[in-house]
């Protein structure tokens, strides 16, 4: 079983900054996918960005493109998602996910417990 342990989160205003981290228990091939998902009150979970732990390919969703980044560092077995140019829309519990890498796509099997990001006006 992966556990994923999340960090980071908080208020901050609108245009600001914040970063999120998630440390997996494991860096195998249950972890070749990682990714933060979102989601606000009364809306569906979304994904944000993902890294393949493997080769190092980054996707974004298009509503983060430019403003959010996602790196790792294989030594902590850590997944960061440094978000910047924040939007009162971008409000959710923020999610780290994991899984393996299958036909061409990523499972998510893992999750953490989320953490708070609030963007106020």
């Amino acid at each position: 079983q992966v556990q994923l342990v999340e960090s980071g989160g908080g208020s901050v205003q609108a245009g600001g900054s914040l970063r999120v981290s998630c440390t997996a228990s494991e860096y195998t091939y249950r972890t070749a996918c990682m990714g933060w998902f979102r989601q606000a009150p009364g809306n569906e979970r979304e994904g944000v960005a993902d890294i393949l732990t493997f080769s190092g390919t980054k996707l974004y969703a298009d509503s983060v493109k430019g403003r959010f980044t996602i790196s790792q560092d294989n030594a902590k077995n850590t997944v960061s998602l440094q978000m910047n140019s924040l939007k009162p829309e971008d409000t959710a519990m923020y999610y780290c996910a994991a899984g393996p890498f299958r036909g061409g796509r990523c499972s998510y099997n893992y999750w953490g417990q989320g953490t708070q990001v609030t963007v106020s006006s």
